[in-house]
């Protein structure tokens, strides 16, 4: 399998996005929000689960587009060295389209992205190598 290329236009299409990211890590100095490009973007390290069974990960940039504000819980975001995990993100609907988008970390870490509309890419770039291991949930 090649390199993933994803867009969700909807909540159905972000969860495809989540399980892909899942379990991605990152430093916290890797994630921008540009408020006149009412963009956010967070570079990661991937684990490849589509590759079933293999231990790769991958360098991917995942962003959203159309957020109008972000809400940081639990990142100590003057860290910017800080490795954290992804677990997962959500989507929770407002007044059609808008809704919240939140990225879900380890240790009870949350950016909430208030945004017009699900609009998210994701986008493995050419970099992988053999993970160390298999990321394991209770």
């Amino acid at each position: 399998m090649s390199n993933l290329k994803l867009m969700a236009l909807d909540a159905e299409d972000l969860e495809v996005i989540s399980s892909c990211c899942q379990d991605s890590v990152l430093k916290i100095g890797e994630m921008t929000y540009l408020p006149r490009e009412k963009r956010f973007v967070l570079t990661v390290n991937r684990f490849a689960w589509e590759k079933n069974g293999e231990k790769e990960r991958r360098r991917s940039v995942l962003h959203f587009e159309r957020v109008q504000s972000v809400k940081v819980s639990g990142l100590d975001r003057n860290d910017p060295d800080m490795v954290t995990s992804l677990l997962a993100i959500l989507f929770e609907a407002g007044e059609s389209p808008s809704g919240t988008i939140e990225l879900v970390f380890a240790g009870d870490g949350a950016i909430r992205l208030d945004v017009e509309c699900v609009e998210a890419q994701l986008a493995d770039m050419p970099a992988a190598w053999e993970a160390q291991s298999v990321p394991n949930h209770d």
